[in-house]
């Protein structure tokens, strides 16, 4: 029968009569279509993979392969079990990660390279009669030519081209730029190395071999809290998520675990059912608020407010009214509340200065090392002042000068030359071989000497009109129990840190004076009834969350847990909601205790084979230090945001601040810090580093003291100092293994206006165009420059935005194509990504892709380059001796002290670069970690057994050349060999070595953690075959045991490790200057800032009368893409929108005149964006939702304000930086990649919202004479 008969079955009568009494039925219709179900189960192979993107699932997947083709996926359920008292883990209930494999096969799919066609056209004409060098030279030096695919970014025209060609280009813009301005103007910039080790370490390990500047993430994705490093020395260690299930009490603050973290979320789930209570306090309805036994629903951006309120109950009934023996006891032991802390006296009042040091006394109580970093506190039993074990200077005890030099040279912290062999830095209650039990208050009258009133900054009442502001004063002063102590200098009044504390959060101890009180109604800063104002949160749910948090933590132990998530740490002020957090937990004793602590998920953060990571990624064996950037700042600075600053820092001034030139725009302590060596640099210098080399050795001096005379004299000047300068602009860039221009770049508009040079959506002016004061350290262009980049790389397997903006696109393999290791915070194993298929069409995993850049920039580069000397600029770093550099703040350019390199500014540190040899070193394991070894995190330990090891197990390198012998890195399994060899949590006899030299340090025998585990080596094949749990490291502060759970501080408590801080405690007051004088010594509230973006100029709805409304914009992470998918997924956008939208409330809809669905605009001085608006109750009036990473390629009209394609969530937003995130060469405020720097916060944004008149698509033809052609420049 035909076809078209076939089809007109449907004329039929289908029935062929029924059975069983009518209850069943027989039919002519065909069961053909039952075959789709019945093909997904004939496959040939199932192969295990995981999901590599940041959600923290690291969800293991069984991929189901037909004749080379993935079919489908399900998730795996194999996980080694967990102890008999636990749930298992088997993530699962994952419906993103299901449709994954559609992005294999589907249009979005990148199948070959491409490249921008004027670009192509270009270079083909020039290479035809020069060598690839000169051709990109030949460009470069032809303004027109330059432009004429610069302005056309983003506007598609891309043509295919072939692996050779495109790699040819690359290879020769890296040489080009390498021998013109410097290695340090090719940057590199991917997130989140724990989803994909290998290919992050691809990129970063060329890189870090061309001298090429890698660039931070954890910072810019603003999911690294400031709060952490400050309080712990620590970037985000946290509770895995079975430890969730021993918690008494869970506070789910800011975090929607069952959207955001969906296969875990189970154990939140089994928590509840085991008896444990749950608060759940976000702003908005969310997933997580169902769960809760009580939703609390604050004012976006008052979190900090709610904290401090509940700390101030905690503190009242648990440790004034009724001391808690477990609380006190914690305190005393493992917080820094006993210390002392030195009050100074301005005009006849007293403001909290610095925390006592052994130094300030004569004799320096006896202390010959370091005095100057150990701090004091006084024992109970006899009342003498006492230097108990642990403090930094404890640490680096043996170590003077020298030491510090060499440790500024480090490997970015990874490797510390200056060994720790002190034996004294560590918790036990000892000073001097003498036990000690720390006072923790003056408040007995027996114990003071006085009671003075002291000055703390309050800034409530600088709250705009979109926040509650409060009238009480500036600055209040509270009444301390204080000591009269004898220094070198004279007499002086000291308090503890604990009397700071019950003072700062308002607390009535009898000592008089004003704003303390005993009544929770009374209206004084930091009561209930003073938060219920500000964050609309009712004051008896304050007091009860907070009573039975600290009551369920006392009976158990410290048992009581936050989960929190980006969602606090957005805000400008995010560290006071951190720390109002972080003060909870420690005021109950709770971190590194099962079952309780700070659980902050954001991302897959906890790369756990870390040192074994870092050795491969930046090419320690071969060249140490790399150079790293922080993004953030970097950002801010190239793509010119600061021409747009509107915030000054006087604004943000505490005033209790003590005198110094404060009066200084954002850039300028930008230029400050890295001009100090608190951050680093990138470019560096403004002079070529590989110039600098050779005139260096021409001159017979060392490098460090070539660079130190002439920045003295201002023959070298910093790049930072001037940024729009040609000569200091990030050249070439490559993005790979992310979507910059489509998700985290916070001000969009700004890149595409400045770093990009094409069209933008920019509303606003600039500082010089409205006549503002221009900053005093940046020099100032009168024309901002546009369109720094010489090319742009893009590496992925979708058309992403940022791929749209690109200049060449490279076709990467996906997670089921590629061999690769994946580790998460949620769990402790480490899982395979595995290559199920080939990569499609013509893509190559990111391993081959960066192979084949080092093999053709080997061969193009002798054209201009060979063995050269280049000069790394390092900043003063955490976890080395550098760390006890700058105990005060001086600038050596105002003439304060000298310049001396490693102390009072970078370390400039010689490296030698093979270019010829670059592929070569790629592909081998270099000499150094036989000959240096490896380490992290300030200790170090022998490698060579390991390198033998690995020659065997990956072979040596045959060819004749430098690397002849050294063990191969051919293959991605090749490098993933390397890090598990390398790393103390894979490989056991590491481990235990590690153990060893960190308790040459603390003086304790810690090798019990990991002997049981010295003969296991964890191989590939091995987590091919299953996930495998990790061995205890000091890498990390918990431990892998079958009796607790992995919890972040366990190693602190319970080994008498110390924290990594000032004092090795949990250090709660912040003393450095800055920190003082921008009021962030203790926790405070701090509202969100003005950004000044919505002008009378801006807002265009208001000057018409038209009709609008003014709405907090955030952010959040979405359920329809981000984790395990991106939202170009056909299948996520149909359960959603069908492309961009926004949440508003039903009330502000109403304002605006907004229905749901309707066409809707954002805008304000940074950019505008189209959405549909999504009306909904569960959103809270003043704020507007839009989930971010929503791409602009899907269904998005054109903007009325800017007339070009509506923007991305962050078209609307710009990064902002904060001065105390600066701050470094100061104990834990030092600098380390991704863990403490400037951070890309934009929650504090307003934007106007409006219901567009007119959708216009703009799917017009692009008028072809309003951008000239590559014949017309020619």
């Amino acid at each position: 029968m035909s076809h078209l008969f076939d089809r007109l079955n449907f004329l039929q009568k289908k029935s062929l009569g029924t059975f069983a009494g009518g209850h069943g039925e027989l039919t002519r219709e065909s069961r053909d279509w039952e075959e789709v179900y019945r093909n997904r189960w004939r496959h040939d192979k199932i192969v295990r993979s995981t999901h590599g993107v940041n959600c923290t699932g690291s969800c293991s997947w069984k991929i189901y392969v037909k004749s080379g083709i993935v079919t489908w996926e399900t998730q795996q359920t194999d996980y080694p079990r967990t102890r008999p008292d636990l749930p298992n883990h088997e993530p699962r209930g994952c419906a993103r990660g299901a449709s994954y494999s559609w992005y294999l096969y589907s249009a979005n799919r990148l199948k070959t390279p491409m490249i921008r066609k004027r670009l192509l056209q270009a270079w083909r004409q020039m290479r035809a009669t020069m060598a690839p060098v000169a051709a990109w030279a030949a460009i470069q030096a032809d303004p027109a030519l330059r432009q004429s695919y610069v302005e056309v970014r983003g506007k598609g025209g891309f043509v295919r081209a072939g692996w050779d060609e495109a790699t040819e280009i690359i290879g020769a813009a890296n040489a080009y730029t390498a021998k013109t301005y410097g290695p340090d103007r090719v940057f590199g910039f991917s997130p989140i190395p724990a989803m994909s080790m290998v290919s992050y370490a691809a990129g970063s390990r060329y890189l870090s071999l061309l001298g090429g500047t890698c660039m931070s993430f954890y910072d810019w994705y603003c999911d690294l809290p400031p709060a952490s490093p400050q309080t712990w020395g620590e970037q985000t260690d946290v509770p895995e998520s079975a430890d969730w299930y021993n918690s008494g009490f869970l506070i789910l603050w800011g975090s929607n675990v069952p959207q955001t973290r969906t296969p875990d979320a189970h154990f939140y789930t089994e928590a509840r059912y085991r008896g444990a209570k749950s608060a759940v306090i976000c702003p908005d309805y969310s997933e997580a608020a169902k769960f809760g036994d009580i939703w609390l629903s604050p004012r976006a951006g008052t979190d900090s407010a709610l904290a401090m309120a509940m700390g101030h109950v905690i503190l009242r009934e648990f440790h004034l009214d009724r001391q808690a023996e477990y609380f006190e006891d914690y305190c005393r032991r493992y917080t820094d509340m006993p210390l002392l802390v030195k009050l100074d006296e301005r005009d006849g009042r007293f403001v909290p200065g610095r925390q006592l040091r052994a130094s300030d006394f004569d004799g320096a109580l006896g202390q010959g090392n370091n005095p100057e970093w150990k701090t004091v506190g006084i024992d109970e039993a006899t009342g003498r002042i006492v230097v108990p074990n642990g403090s930094v200077g404890f640490r680096w005890e043996q170590h003077g000068s020298k030491a510090m030099e060499k440790a500024a040279g480090t490997a970015a912290g990874l490797s510390s030359e200056a060994e720790m062999t002190t034996g004294r830095w560590n918790l036990e209650q000892i000073a001097d071989e003498e036990p000690i039990s720390l006072k923790m208050s003056l408040i007995l009258d027996d114990d003071r000497d006085d009671v003075v009133g002291v000055d703390f900054p309050y800034f409530g009442g600088q709250a705009t009109e979109n926040f509650v502001k409060c009238d009480h004063p500036e600055v209040l002063t509270h009444n301390v129990p204080v000591k009269r102590v004898q220094l070198a200098d004279g007499e002086a009044l000291v308090t503890t840190v604990f009397d700071l504390f019950c003072a700062n959060y308002g607390l009535d101890r009898g000592l008089g004076g004003d704003w303390v009180t005993t009544d929770y109604d009374a209206d004084v800063p930091y009561t209930p009834a003073w938060a219920e104002k500000i964050t609309g949160v009712k004051r008896q749910a304050i007091i009860t969350v907070a009573r039975e948090f600290a009551l369920n933590a006392e009976k158990t132990k410290g048992k009581s847990m936050v989960i929190l998530g980006a969602g606090l740490n957005h805000w400008y002020h995010m560290d006071m909601n951190y720390r109002g957090i972080i003060n909870m937990l420690v005021m109950c004793g709770c971190i590194g205790k099962s079952g309780g602590g700070w659980s902050h998920y954001v991302g897959q953060e906890k790369l756990r084979p870390q040192t074994g990571w870092t050795a491969l990624a930046f090419a320690l064996d071969w060249n140490r230090p790399p150079r790293q950037m922080n993004s953030t700042s970097c950002w801010y600075a190239h793509t010119d945001q600061w021409r747009y600053e509107t915030v000054t820092a006087n604004e943000i001034l505490s005033p209790t601040a003590p005198p110094g030139d404060w009066d200084a725009s954002i850039i300028d302590f930008n230029i400050r810090a890295e001009r100090m060596g608190w951050l680093p640099s990138a470019p560096q210098l403004k002079t070529n580093p590989l110039e600098i080399g050779r005139a260096a050795k021409a001159a017979g001096v060392e490098p460090k003291d070539y660079i130190a005379e002439r920045l003295k004299s201002g023959e070298i000047e910093m790049s930072c100092e001037d940024p729009d300068a040609p000569e200091n602009w990030p050249r070439n860039l490559f993005v790979w293994r992310s979507n910059l221009l489509g998700s985290s770049g916070k001000g969009h508009e700004y890149f595409l206006k400045h770093l990009l040079g094409t069209e933008h959506g920019v509303l606003g002016k600039d500082l010089g165009e409205e006549g503002r004061v221009a900053p005093k350290e940046a020099k100032w262009h009168e024309e901002a420059p546009r369109g720094k980049l010489d090319l742009l790389v893009a590496i992925d397997f979708r058309m992403s935005t940022t791929c749209v903006y690109s200049d060449i696109v490279l076709p990467t393999a996906s997670w089921y194509e590629k061999d690769d290791l994946n580790t998460s915070d949620m769990h402790p194993f480490i899982h395979p990504l595995s290559a199920a298929v080939d990569p499609a069409y013509q893509s190559k995993s990111d391993w081959e892709i960066f192979k084949a850049i080092a093999r053709k920039f080997s061969e193009v580069a002798p054209e201009v380059l060979g063995l050269e000397t280049d000069v790394v600029a390092v900043p003063i770093l955490h976890d080395t001796a550098a760390e006890l550099a700058q105990g005060s703040v001086l600038d050596w350019k105002k003439g304060e002290c000298d310049l001396i390199p490693g102390k009072t500014a970078p370390a400039f540190i010689a490296v030698e670069r093979d270019y010829p040899n670059l592929y070569k070193r790629f592909t081998a394991l270099g000499p150094l970690m036989a000959k240096l070894g490896n380490g992290g995190k300030g200790i170090s330990w022998d490698t060579k057994d390991e390198v033998h090891h690995l020659r065997d197990l990956n072979d040596p390198v045959t060819d004749e050349g430098v690397t002849k012998g050294m063990p191969k890195i051919e293959t991605a399994i090749d490098a993933a060999e390397v890090i598990l060899m390398l790393a103390p949590e894979t490989n056991g006899q590491v481990a235990v070595k590690a153990w060893q030299a960190l308790g040459k340090a603390t003086g304790r025998d810690h090798t019990h953690l990991a002997e049981v585990k010295e003969d296991e080596k964890i191989r590939f094949r091995d987590v091919q075959a299953q996930p495998r749990k990790i061995i205890s490291s000091p890498t990390w502060s918990g431990i892998e045991s079958e009796e607790v759970c992995y919890n972040a501080g366990w190693t602190n408590v319970h080994e008498l490790i110390p924290w990594r801080t000032l004092s090795g405690r949990q250090q709660l007051y912040q003393d450095h200057l800055w920190m003082r004088a921008f009021g962030e010594a203790l926790c405070v509230y701090r509202p969100p800032v003005d950004l000044k973006t919505i002008t009378k100029a801006i807002n265009k709805d208001a000057a018409e009368g038209a009709p609008h409304v003014v709405l907090n914009f955030i952010t959040p992470h979405q359920k329809w893409g981000i984790h395990s998918t991106y939202t170009d997924n056909l299948l996520m956008l149909t359960l959603s929108r069908g492309g961009p939208c926004v949440w508003i409330s039903e009330t502000d809809a109403r304002k605006a005149g907004i229905v749901d669905n309707d066409w809707i605009e954002l805008y304000n001085a940074n950019g505008a964006l189209t959405a549909r608006a999504v009306v909904s109750q569960r959103i809270k009036e003043g704020t507007t939702f839009m989930y971010h990473a929503q791409e602009k390629i899907v269904n998005t009209p054109g903007s009325e304000m800017t007339g070009n394609r509506g923007g991305i969530h962050n078209s609307v937003t710009r990064a902002i930086l904060k001065p105390t995130h600066m701050i470094g060469g100061y104990a834990q405020l030092s600098y380390g990649f991704n863990y403490y720097g400037t951070v890309g916060s934009n929650r504090d944004e307003f934007v106007i919202v409006r219901k567009m008149r007119k959708v216009d698509w703009l799917d017009r033809p692009r008028d072809a004479s309003a951008t000239p052609s590559l014949e017309a420049a020619e």
